[in-house]
């Protein structure tokens, strides 16, 4: 990844990441919009969709954007999201990565997504909005 940059794209809308329990059913909220992802373990069901989706009955962290790293990724590269969250982590910006088969894909709160883009655009990163 030295010296090579990488392109990024901020997904259009905002995101929220939603916690149900293990017991329940993946709504059907959960499927609309073009990206959405749904992880279920022994202590949860957790829900990454458009916020304008969930309802408000719903325990939901809102305002997230996202990042896509356009890929795809070969399973070889090393360090991608090391670099992406030491960055923001020097900036002080939180995150929640999601990865997938071929990207990964980086959200972020929507009052500090300017900032996470100029700091992106500064290293090896071409962030296209």
């Amino acid at each position: 990844m030295k010296n090579k940059k990488l392109n990024m794209k901020l997904l259009d809308g905002k995101y929220g990441v939603c916690r149900l329990s293990t017991d329940e059913a993946v709504p059907s909220w959960a499927f609309k919009g073009e990206f959405f992802s749904i992880t279920k373990t022994e202590d949860e069901l957790s829900i990454v969709c458009l916020e304008e989706n969930i309802s408000e009955k719903i325990k939901c962290e809102r305002n997230w954007r996202i990042l896509k790293v356009e890929g795809p990724l070969d399973f070889s590269l090393v360090g991608i999201l090391s670099k992406i969250s030491g960055l923001m982590a020097k900036n002080d910006i939180s995150i929640f990565a999601i990865s997938t088969y071929e990207t990964d894909y980086i959200l972020i709160k929507d009052e500090n997504i300017k900032k996470a883009i100029e700091v992106l655009n500064e290293d090896y990163y071409n962030v296209i909005i």
